[in-house]
This record gives structure tokens, sequence and C-alpha cells, in this order.
């Protein structure tokens, strides 16, 4: 399994907008340093929270600045672009970050966003699966000819192939609708499931993995459940207390937020002890230890009724800056290797030498004394006359 985040990012307003994108980039540095996989960047116009407006952009800045991490869109906002610019653009960061961007692909998360732009809410979706069947063709160098509502394309090609072999990853976002594992199917990509710990959203992993699998077999494709990646959030600290305290910093204010994105928020309650009781109740988020961490991820595993390739952290300013990022560190530290497999061979070796009772010690005070008589024994030689 791999492990990455998933950054709107979620930056309250009232304060410096220019150091918040600075600390983005620092998280992201932070988490090619910790040995995290993938970071997915969103795409948002308005509401004042989500204040990445070209995550293409963003990530070119922290390519420089990072050495292993693959930086993915988290999601591109397929309605509001011109297929062909938007696959050029990605086309040029994969061969300047020699093969290490991903596309994520959704029909735009803020219908403000949308309206600003003169689309129809309803629209949305459906422009999305025209532009990103334009965008495949593209990226698997066809020339298209294409005449929608949103998008005129008139023998359009690319004049750069992928750097990366034949393509860098692409996966559309699933939350509720089908939309999301109908274009995996179709198009043999990967998923983004954004709300995987909600009830609701756990629940619909197994539907989201049928539908995927049945249109990819329709179109062709295999679905591929490595390419598959939940998304959830979490805050770790030490214990499941401080972890609750830690939380206080900015968890009312995100539901507060959320309230005028979505039907039904991530989060439920007034204050920051009314979330932190309801959450305990449905579960959404961890808010926790590392033990609490690996439970959720394996009752994800279970849900998904056949695993997944990637787990991405939700992320979130519930916490202050520092407590944030040691969050991530015990993240790093205590959960990802409990599924990389990166513990089995430490733990088997130390249980070897403890369960051998005291005879390596026995054997280690054995050579010392040993070299100890040997050296007096070649001091005396020394020492000794030579016969005549």
């Amino acid at each position: 399994m791999r492990f990455g985040n998933f950054m709107a990012p979620f930056h309250p307003v009232g304060q410096n907008p220019t150091l918040a994108l600075e600390r983005d980039l620092d998280l992201i540095v932070a988490m090619d340093r910790l040995g995290f996989q993938e970071a997915w960047v969103g795409e948002h116009h308005s509401a004042g929270f989500e204040i990445i407006a070209s995550p293409e952009v963003f990530l070119g800045v922290a390519a420089e600045r990072t050495k292993h991490i693959k930086l993915g869109t988290g999601v591109s906002s397929l309605p509001y672009h011109n297929p062909l610019m938007l696959a050029d653009r990605m086309v040029l960061l994969d061969h300047l970050t020699r093969g290490r961007v991903m596309l994520g692909c959704g029909p735009g998360q803020l219908t403000s966003d949308a309206h600003m732009l003169g689309i129809p809410a309803d629209e949305q979706r459906p422009r999305m699966e025209q532009s990103l069947d334009a965008i495949m063709r593209l990226l698997r160098g066809e020339t298209v000819t294409m005449r929608t509502d949103g998008f005129t394309l008139q023998d359009a090609r690319l004049q750069l192939k992928p750097y990366s072999d034949p393509c860098f990853d692409v996966a559309v976002a699933a939350s509720f609708s089908p939309t999301g594992p109908r274009g995996a199917g179709r198009h043999g990509i990967g998923m983004l499931s954004i709300a995987a710990t909600a009830k609701q959203g756990m629940d619909l992993l197994a539907q989201h993995w049928n539908t995927w699998e049945e249109v990819a077999l329709e179109n062709g494709h295999i679905a591929d459940r490595s390419k598959w990646r939940l998304v959830g959030p979490m805050h770790l600290a030490d214990t499941r207390e401080q972890a609750e305290r830690d939380v206080e910093y900015g968890i009312a204010e995100f539901s507060r937020y959320f309230a005028h994105i979505l039907p039904a928020g991530p989060v439920q309650g007034d204050t920051a002890a009314e979330i932190i009781a309801n959450n305990r109740e449905s579960g959404f988020a961890v808010i926790g230890t590392p033990a609490d961490a690996i439970a959720k991820i394996e009752e994800l595993v279970e849900a998904s009724n056949g695993g997944f390739g990637a787990f991405l952290l939700f992320d979130h300013d519930w916490a202050d800056p520092a407590a944030k990022l040691h969050s991530y560190e015990l993240f790093a530290q205590y959960v990802i290797p409990h599924f990389t497999g990166q513990l089995t061979g430490p733990v088997a070796s130390r249980d070897w030498v403890t369960g051998s009772g005291r005879s390596f010690v026995d054997q280690a005070a054995h050579a010392i004394g040993k070299a100890i008589e040997d050296h007096a024994a070649e001091q005396q030689a020394k020492q000794t006359p030579a016969a005549n």
C-alpha cells in the first residue's frame, strides 16, 4: 500500500495567504523526507478557504523542492479548462518532473466556481466526462475534433508525448455519484474515492468497485485495485485526549465552512466539543493515535472487499502547524511501516535474538574472555627469555 495526502487545501480566512501557501509547500517537502509517496493538490476559485487556483503551478514549485514524492492535481476541474490546454500543461509537467506528475480529474467541487464561469451545476459532470474523453484521446496520441457545449477542438493534437511511458497516472474523483467509477472503467484509469471514511462513502466502496469493474470490462480494460486511492481525514497525537485537544484549534471553523459547500458536511456540530463528540459516534475522522489510524485503514480494506492501492490523508488545518506536522510524523513512523511490511524483518530479527536466552550473551562473554586470555599469553611470551 502507498501513502500520501489530498490537499485542497483548507486554510481559514483571516490569515496571510502567502504564508499559508508556504506552509503547504513545506508540508510536501516534509512528506518527501518522511517517505510519503504521493501528494495531490486541488483547484478552487472561490469561498476563501481553498486558495490554490492552479495546482499545476503549485506542483511545479513543489517539484523543485522535493526529490521523490509524486505530485498530482487533486483534482483538476475539467469543465473549467479546454482539454487540449490542460493535457498540454500536464505533459509539460511530466517532462519537467521526470515522470513524477499525476492527473486527477473531477467536475469541480464548488458550484460557486462553476457559477462564475457560467456553467450550470447540472452540467458539470456531463462536461467532465466529455473533457476526459478528449484528454485521454490526446494522451494516446490521437488527433481530436470535438464540438461540445463546453469546448471545441479542431484537429487537436499534442506536440509532445508524455515523458512517462506510456503515460502518467490519471485518476478520476469519486464520492457519492457513479460518475467517477464509470469514468475510471471507461478509460482504464484510476479512481480517487474522496469521502471513503464517511459512512455513506464506506458503504459505497464495494458498489463503486463493482461499477468500475463492469464498465472496464465493457470497454476492454481491467479495473486495477493498485490504482484505487481512498481518502480520509486523520489527526494523530500521542494520546486520544491530546489529539482531541489539538483539533479544538480549527475544527469548528472547518465545519462552518463546509456547511456552505456540501448538502451534508463531513463533520457535524456547532462547537469543537459537539463535533468531536459526534465524530466519536460517526467515525468519519480519526482523531486519536497511530493505533486508531491502523484500525481505520484495516476497516477500509475490509469495506473495499479486496483492498486498494493507496490511502491519502485528507489534509486540513484542524490543529496548529506544529501539531499537524507531528501528526504526519506519527503516521510515517508507525502507520506506514505497519502496512508496507517494513516492520517484519526487524521484529523477526529481534525475536530471534531475544528468544535465544543467554546463548548470544554467553558467546560474547566467552569471546571477550578469550581475547583477554590470548592477550595475556602474548604479553607473557614477550617477557619470557627465549631458550638457548
